[in-house]
């Protein structure tokens, strides 16, 4: 029996990393990085007003306050979005709006609020120092600042920051392109009847969410029941051009295993089993005239849902060139619960402000506490009971908020 540790490693062992793409910014939103970003220009990227009001050299303002104003010439206005270039003469003072440029020679705002909102001349009731209210060129970013490091995921804020620093390309990681296969003749697509002994086909359009949430392409998806012919069949076309392909179903000892039956006469694809609960069956190896790596998860939902987190996650994220590994959290057990000994146990677990607990019923059939649960509590093959207070290592489950 392998240990969870091992099974990963052969499986991203597997793998090669995809060469990273360029896309527009306009299309990097929840792309992982794969080079720095660096700013093409200074931001700002000239001197500025921070605020409505005048432009003024400080040392004309200086002794201004409420009881005794200062009255200086109004020159003219500076809107947002003057190009023109300005110069303030000595003695007078220019309106001026957020996010103006500066006129040459002012060098502090007095904001309107501190004066009696003059056009031709204004009354001044601020001793503004140099700089007051306003904004530096390049006192955020300079020209050839990296703004944005390699590895980081594009969220709208660094999608915003990037724009600012006028870059309209990113070199972001690539998607790896994934089929979904669902096995067995017991399933049945959604929304058909349910005849005795049918069950819903849930596992597709959860690993078909799962790989999305995961930042990977889905290119193909089907379900064969428990036909040799058929599985080898499609696994042999390889619609789309999988980097990765994923079976849930039929690796199990049982009778009509297909996917363990077929794959194992191809001397390519290995089955064993994983010191873990669940998802104790498992197989991976390479199909196909491209050789394509698929990995082969079990048909019971949980169990095809965790091992989903802790193989697949780990090949996606090596072909899309990052660290295979995902780093844990840690938490606090609210309540205690009780693991298998000499297996890794892999409970659902909701981190909520008192700590972490288990979201339901732990079989590897009870949906109902996979839909509550938000990580994964990682409990190693030594432990046979968490008690409260306890840390407790979590892994993440993807698509989380």
């Amino acid at each position: 029996m392998r240990t969870v540790e091992e099974h990963r490693a052969a499986l991203v062992g597997l793998v090669s990393a995809l060469p990273p793409v360029t896309v527009p910014l306009s299309e990097s939103l929840g792309r992982v990085l794969a080079a720095d970003v660096v700013a093409a220009v200074d931001l700002p990227g000239f001197d500025n007003s921070a605020m409505d009001g005048y432009a003024v050299r400080s040392a004309d303002v200086v002794g201004a306050g409420p009881a005794s104003p200062v009255v200086l010439d109004v020159d003219g206005d500076i809107a947002a979005g003057d190009t023109r270039r300005h110069v303030l003469r000595r003695g007078a003072t220019m309106r001026i709006m957020t996010g103006a440029p500066m006129p040459d020679g002012a060098d502090a705002v007095v904001p309107v609020e501190q004066s009696d909102g003059g056009t031709d001349r204004a009354a001044l009731m601020l001793a503004a120092e140099v700089g007051k209210h306003l904004r530096r060129r390049g006192e955020d970013v300079r020209s050839g600042d990296v703004v944005l490091r390699a590895g980081m995921r594009m969220t709208p804020g660094r999608l915003a920051l990037a724009a600012a620093s006028n870059v309209a390309e990113v070199l972001v990681a690539a998607r790896p392109r994934v089929s979904v296969v669902s096995t067995g003749d017991e399933l049945v697509g959604l929304g058909s009847p349910l005849d005795h002994g049918r069950i819903v086909d849930s596992n597709r359009p959860m690993l078909m969410a799962l790989v999305e949430a995961a930042g990977a392409e889905l290119v193909g998806f089907g379900h064969v029941g428990d036909d040799g012919e058929a599985l080898a069949s499609l696994l042999e076309l390889g619609r789309g051009d999988p980097d990765l392909v994923l079976t849930t179903g039929g690796v199990s000892m049982g009778a009509y295993d297909t996917v363990k039956e077929v794959l194992s006469r191809s001397g390519t694809v290995e089955f064993s089993k994983v010191a873990m609960r669940p998802g104790m069956p498992q197989g991976a190896g390479v199909v196909g005239p491209r050789r394509t790596p698929i990995v082969t998860l079990p048909g019971n939902p949980v169990s095809s849902f965790v091992s989903f987190h802790i193989f697949v996650v780990p090949v996606l994220r090596a072909l899309a060139g990052l660290d295979p590994e995902v780093a844990l959290v840690d938490g606090v057990a609210a309540q205690g619960w009780s693991s298998v000994p000499g297996k890794v146990e892999l409970t659902r677990v909701v981190l909520g402000p008192d700590g972490v607990r288990p979201s339901g019923g732990q079989g590897s059939h009870m949906l109902g506490a996979l839909a509550d649960a938000t990580h994964l509590a990682v409990v190693d093959a030594a432990t046979t009971n968490i008690e409260p207070g306890d840390v407790v290592h979590l892994l993440p489950l993807v698509g989380q908020d």
